[in-house]
């Protein structure tokens, strides 16, 4: 665990009274992106209501399981053996958040991890509201290339050191996010705060063991649930998805272009929530997830042609945590 308290010279700017009195900028590491996957790292930054670093944390959690795309965070079983399990640091964590915004690059993912270790625990995270800085650059019409992490940090100068290492990336994040903050207070912007309802129960099924760790450096990409070699989706598709509500067990999604989440693994999450992962697009595609829709790709193209829905990776991010179940008993697929 590290921390350590800085000062920043206060800004003129003139602030907004409605918002917020202070942030919490999160990055958590896990084992993966499905419901039954567990946070092996986590990193908050504490600001205060103009975006002034008041102080880190930073701990790595043992997850009790295979720690995952160790390709992608580093962690191995090893690094996390002797590491706290996640009911050792939710005090401390709950302290860094209580009262504060939760602040994340696509914040409905580190949310929903960090509800459902709450819930694990028997216990409930103290945020109320989460900011997702993709959201806020979409708000201030950043010109980014798209919407990842180091596209938000060299736009406003923040060198990235270590990335997909959470206080690195928290760094980084709350690095950008207060001239964000002060380009949208000088505008009068008004701040995409989502409510969060933090879970009071939940109910773990067996964890899933996708690949046995034999040492430091033993995993590879196509080692770890490979999303080309996944099993056909067993439910009908049920149609195109209609804007507000739901998407449906069955229901053909397919991706294009840069995400902020490694595409294997959102893929592998959509998979997971009995939708049917497509490569290409066509007149049967129910939902095409894209950060920039005004592309020129083959899909964004047919996506146009047929009519096909858009929406962006925060938006799937929230479908994906109520997908409705499907109508019939699954049959044979596609």
């Amino acid at each position: 665990m590290l921390e350590d308290r800085t000062t920043a010279a206060p800004s003129a700017t003139a602030w907004p009274a409605a918002y917020p009195r202070g942030y919490a900028v999160v990055d958590v590491e896990t084992t993966g992106l499905a419901r039954d996957d567990r946070i092996i790292s986590a990193a908050v930054y504490r600001l205060d209501a103009r975006g002034d670093v008041e102080d880190h944390w930073y701990t790595l959690v043992n997850p009790q399981r295979d720690p995952g795309p160790v390709w992608i965070h580093g962690l191995t079983s090893d690094v996390l053996r002797d590491a706290p399990l996640f009911p050792d640091v939710a005090e401390e964590f709950a302290a860094r958040l209580d009262g504060r915004v939760l602040v994340a690059h696509n914040a409905v993912f580190d949310w929903q991890m960090i509800a459902r270790e709450y819930a694990r625990a028997r216990r409930e995270a103290p945020v109320r509201q989460r900011l997702c800085t993709i959201a806020l650059s979409k708000e201030l019409r950043l010109p980014l290339p798209n919407h990842k992490l180091e596209s938000l940090a060299a736009h406003y100068g923040v060198v990235q050191q270590r990335a997909h290492h959470a206080l690195d990336d928290a760094r980084v994040l709350a690095e950008a996010f207060r001239p964000s903050l002060a380009a949208a207070a000088a505008g009068g912007v008004r701040l995409p705060l989502h409510e969060c309802r933090p879970l009071t129960e939940w109910s773990d099924r067996p964890a899933p063991r996708i690949g046995q760790q034999a040492g430091h450096g033993s995993y590879r990409p196509n080692s770890w649930r490979p999303s080309r070699k996944r099993p056909a989706c067993p439910y009908p598709n049920p149609g195109r998805y209609e804007a507000g509500k739901r998407l449906k067990q069955g229901m053909r999604v397919a991706f294009s272009g840069d995400t902020s989440v490694e595409r294997d693994l959102l893929e592998d999450r959509a998979a997971e929530a009995g939708l049917h992962v497509a490569t290409s697009l066509s007149r049967l595609t129910s939902l095409l997830v894209t950060n920039d829709p005004d592309s020129g790709t083959s899909k964004v193209v047919k996506a146009r042609q047929y009519g096909t829905p858009v929406v962006d990776e925060a938006a799937f991010g929230q479908l994906l945590a109520d997908v409705e179940a499907a109508d019939a008993a699954p049959g044979r697929g596609h």
